[in-house]
């Protein structure tokens, strides 16, 4: 009886193998991308207003930290010029249309915002 059992199981496993020989592969992505680098890419090297931290902000002076964290906690945005909107003085509305070409809006995404803590996202100089 056991050997009945073990030769069965046996030919079972053969089986599988010849099946899964014959059967075409699983369906692969053509190529694969990290979600991170096709947010980088569609930014375009412009500063993410959905997407980005407050340290993002460094570079333009006058922003960082204040009107930095405003922006970042008013988002998510659908255009750039909807951080108007918010409740700006206006110094800090002459400051965010000098820059304003530096920005970009593009969807929310959580492989950027893990945590969603865009104000202290643990990076550090």
């Amino acid at each position: 009886m056991k050997r009945l059992v073990a030769w069965l199981m046996g030919g079972v496993v053969l089986a599988g193998l010849l099946i899964t020989l014959l059967l075409p592969p699983a369906a692969y992505a053509a190529e694969r991308r990290n979600q991170i680098d096709d947010k980088i890419a569609e930014r375009a090297g412009k500063v993410d207003l959905n997407n980005c931290s407050v340290r993002r902000f460094q570079d333009y002076p006058g922003m960082y930290p204040t009107l930095a964290g405003k922006i970042v906690l008013g988002g998510p945005y659908q255009s750039v010029d909807d951080v108007l909107s918010l409740d700006l003085t206006e110094r800090q509305k002459e400051l965010f249309n000098k820059y304003k070409d530096n920005f970009t809006v593009t969807e929310a995404s959580i492989a950027l915002n893990e945590g969603d803590d865009r104000i202290n996202d643990g990076q550090y100089r």
